[in-house]
């Protein structure tokens, strides 16, 4: 028997399905990832929620612009496979995405549902539905690999294998191209690598998708330090017809205050790094030791803040203090992050901000000594500007401290490509359209143009940029 369609009132009455996730107190002793996703149950009942706009406002907030509708049709009717196929003619990392993209800033803030029922958290759930059949589909024996065209015998470079260069090898590829990936480090996946950590995107997943970019015929090519080994212009003189940059935003920021170069102050970084790449979480299991602590001090209030503190508590510390110099409403950081963060314990300073460092005679940090602040009119970004009380400086005993207040491009390229234009912040010069840099052949995206951004803000300038390099190698137009 048929089932009987919903009305939009029925489908506004079914309540946002609650993924079940690991408790506070059993995740900060794993690394485990803390949602367990969605049944097929869930999944149904969220996507029969979806009212099927015919002006689809998700889309137009979805930066590779994937067919939202039809996918959640298509889970709604049972039909997963079918589903992950609409993800995927636009979006080639679906499980990573569905893990991480801001979706409360992007695709669900327009949904007619969230705007119906008076709150952006009673918005269809896309981010989940999409981690859901991504999920399925991992599952599932004999996943299909996309159809590559007739080789075209053209070479392209692709450097940097995060989420933009992935983007852009993956459509290049599919035009019938030789692509190869030459990636820094020794593992692919660039900040989704060693930047987030395991319990809030698991490596497994960020491997399953670079695996399938080699069984596309990718060729990957790790410890790969472009500008190093080897000079764009070498790339070029090899035989790459068109290179993309996608070196990403890998410079940490610093404080600039008295004390920083201690023995237990890190970057957000070299922290991370450490924990999600290198496995520190496991030593002496693994090579690389990461300082224990018991009191930690953690600077920011983005998402890498929130990655930095929660990791920090699984590493055993038994006080983790977010310092951020504006209040809890001005925190960049998603609201999930944050509420997780929250309920593990990260204890959130507010309204304080650093002013040094306080070493021992060994030339380790033992303090930080900071001061109040209050908030006074709206800065550039639009939140109001923090503005210090005097007199109100204080102290907090810590052991380790972590700087998470931002990244700065990566210079290498720009330093040994001098015919690349770059802007005052050291951002590289593109075309906002078609991703051209000043050099003709070289394309660039993701961070290394934004500044730090999103996965998915990545993704959508490596599908521009793919775009413009098979038009480019097509044409010789430039």
């Amino acid at each position: 028997m048929e089932k009987k369609e919903l009305t939009n009132k029925e489908r506004l009455a079914i309540p946002p399905q609650k993924m079940p996730e690991q408790g506070p107190k059993e995740r900060i002793g794993n690394v485990n990832e803390v949602p367990y996703g969605f049944t097929e149950e869930m999944a149904v009942a969220e996507a029969e929620r979806c009212l099927q706009c015919k002006n689809a406002p998700c889309i137009k907030g979805c930066p590779v612009e994937v067919n939202i509708p039809v996918f959640i049709k298509f889970i709604a009717e049972r039909k997963f496979r079918e589903a992950v196929a609409v993800i995927k003619e636009t979006n080639v990392l679906p499980a990573v995405c569905g893990r991480v993209c801001p979706q409360e800033e992007q695709c669900q803030k327009p949904c007619t549902v969230g705007k119906s029922l008076k709150s952006v958290d009673k918005a269809v759930q896309i981010g989940k539905l999409e981690r859901f059949v991504a999920d399925w589909e991992m599952n599932q024996a004999g996943s299909e690999s996309p159809s590559i065209k007739p080789s075209t015998g053209k070479k392209i470079a692709v450097i940097g294998c995060g989420p933009a260069g992935i983007t852009v090898a993956a459509d290049c590829r599919r035009a019938g191209h030789e692509v190869t990936i030459f990636e820094a480090l020794h593992k692919p996946g660039g900040v989704l690598a060693y930047g987030i950590p395991e319990f809030r995107l698991p490596k497994k997943i960020v491997g399953r998708e670079v695996d399938n970019l080699v069984s596309m015929g990718v060729e990957l090519r790790t410890n790969m330090v472009i500008g190093k080994i080897y000079t764009i212009e070498e790339l070029m003189a090899e035989g790459y017809e068109a290179v993309f940059v996608g070196t990403g935003a890998g410079l940490p920021m610093f404080l600039n205050i008295p004390g920083e170069n201690l023995n237990g102050v890190y970057s957000a970084n070299e922290y991370l790094t450490r924990a999600n790449l290198m496995q520190a979480y496991s030593f002496p299991n693994t090579d690389t030791p990461i300082a224990r602590a018991s009191n930690v001090a953690v600077f920011g209030g983005g998402n890498v803040a929130m990655d930095s503190a929660r990791t920090a508590l699984r590493l055993g510390a038994k006080n983790v203090y977010l310092v951020y110099r504006r209040s809890h409403e001005e925190m960049p950081a998603r609201k999930e992050e944050i509420h997780h963060a929250e309920e593990e314990g990260v204890q959130m300073n507010l309204l304080q901000n650093p002013v040094r460092f306080i070493g021992d005679d060994k030339g380790w940090v033992k303090a930080v000594e900071c001061l109040r602040m209050e908030l006074g009119e709206p800065d550039d970004s639009g939140r109001r500007r923090p503005v210090p009380i005097k007199g109100s400086e204080f102290t907090i005993d810590v052991d380790v401290c972590i700087v998470a207040i931002g990244n700065a491009s990566n210079p290498l390229i720009p330093h040994t490509t001098p015919d690349i234009q770059t802007n005052k912040w050291g951002n590289i010069i593109a075309d906002p359209e078609t991703l051209k840099t000043t050099k003709k052949g070289v394309f660039a995206g993701g961070d290394i143009v934004l500044g730090a951004a999103t996965v998915i803000l990545a993704m959508g300038q490596g599908r521009k940029a793919a775009q413009a390099i098979n038009e480019y190698l097509a044409t010789g137009a430039w």
